[in-house]
């Protein structure tokens, strides 16, 4: 959809955060509007006044959960009966890791361009089991090769479980989901199952998870969808579920009998909930979430994201100090790029940082990443490139 300036500066203006800053850190955290802060601090009020812990409070929780609930199962495209939620991406990839029933000898691939937190608890598990685990060289499929395939030769008939991001947080590519899945659901007898971090596509990408075979999907709500940090959520497919025990025990996650005794799990997603959480939260996500939707659909917002990180790229690619790592237009709104003449990363994030432009370094592979939202400006971009430009 077209949108002139003066109604995307309007737009803009509802983020407190932008009115003093160039941001690129997307991918870290996105600013809040003000109506998320708004309905948070509503919330808060609302709960104080009818009492913490009372009826009328209960009540207006189970509302609130359903309604985030809805909400973020329309944005995924999924049922929300599918739909746990979590406190970010790590939780959601520990329920699904730690829930598996593992058995020493168990094959578990990840790739190489995985986060070190899921990485870090895919250790403990082998060592607590006794599973195999390998990685596969996605990293080098950036500029070409096909994921598909390298993930494919890497695959086992003793393969559990493969680990991967949709969209890389490092690189900014975009991996093919569903042919991924499909692959690992149909290339051996027994199909396996496939975890995603979602930390980058969920606010990105326009998604239809139900379509994709995916089993897992961790996903937050603090990075693109400029949520409150704190709140996230995975998705567990109803087969999946079927096998997946909760890692984490909670009232929220049990049904009990009439003495209050547990005697099973929820029959939903709710099954890997604990218990108490910031309620409040969830009216900041679900304001965030409708904010978005008014300037556009979810792939009206993924196109204006598109053509402004072609715009970075294409900017970037005419320093002559400078290498992007993809040598075509990104797929999405993560653009890395590296310096050739040896000068520091990490001093050019806080010379930038110093001219109130917010970008960040990477260390594998070692490179500085800016993300964009729909909602940038191409002078942003401009003034980056401009303080680039003097730093080299």
């Amino acid at each position: 959809m077209e949108q002139n300036l003066s109604q995307l500066s309007s737009h803009r203006q509802k983020f407190p955060a932008l009115a003093n800053k160039i941001y690129f850190n997307y991918g870290g955290q996105g600013p809040m509007p003000e109506v998320s802060l708004q309905a948070i601090y509503n919330s808060y009020q609302k709960i104080q006044n009818l009492g913490p812990f009372c009826g009328k409070v209960a009540d207006w929780m189970k509302n609130q959960t359903a309604l985030i609930r809805g909400a973020i199962a329309t944005e995924l495209g999924v049922s929300r009966d599918t739909i746990t939620l979590t406190e970010d991406v790590t939780v959601g990839c520990n329920i699904a890791l730690w829930g598996i029933d593992w058995q020493p000898g168990d094959h578990l691939l990840l790739s190489d361009c995985e986060h070190p937190g899921v990485i870090a608890t895919i250790n403990e598990i082998k060592r607590r089991f006794n599973i195999e685990v390998s990685t596969c060289p996605i990293m080098a499929t950036l500029n070409e090769g096909n994921p598909v395939e390298v993930i494919t030769e890497n695959l086992r008939p003793n393969t559990k479980l493969l680990v991967i991001s949709h969209l890389l947080w490092n690189t900014g590519q975009v991996l093919p989901l569903e042919e991924i899945a499909k692959s690992c659901h149909h290339l051996f007898p027994s199909p396996i199952k496939v975890l995603v971090d979602a930390a980058q596509s969920v606010g990105v990408l326009p998604l239809k998870l139900a379509e994709t075979e995916v089993d897992f999907y961790a996903f937050t709500g603090h990075k693109w969808l400029c949520g409150p940090e704190g709140l996230g959520g995975l998705y567990v497919s109803a087969k999946a579920r079927e096998n997946l025990s909760p890692t984490f025990i909670g009232w929220r996650g049990i049904l009990k009998d009439k003495s209050g005794k547990p005697i099973s799990w929820q029959p939903d997603g709710r099954r890997y909930e604990i218990a108490t959480s910031a309620y409040p939260l969830y009216s900041g996500l679900r304001a965030a979430i409708a904010f978005h939707n008014q300037w556009g659909t979810a792939t009206e917002r993924y196109e204006k994201i598109k053509e402004l990180s072609k715009y970075l790229w294409e900017s970037l690619s005419q320093i002559p100090e400078v290498k992007c790592l993809r040598t075509a237009a990104p797929e999405a709104g993560l653009v890395s790029f590296q310096l050739t003449n040896g000068k520091s990363h990490q001093e050019l994030v806080e010379y930038l940082e110093n001219q109130e432009i917010m970008v960040r370094t990477i260390l594998d592979p070692d490179c500085v990443r800016a993300g964009v939202h729909y909602f940038s400006l191409e002078a942003e971009i401009d003034k980056l490139i401009e303080e680039i430009k003097a730093f080299v």
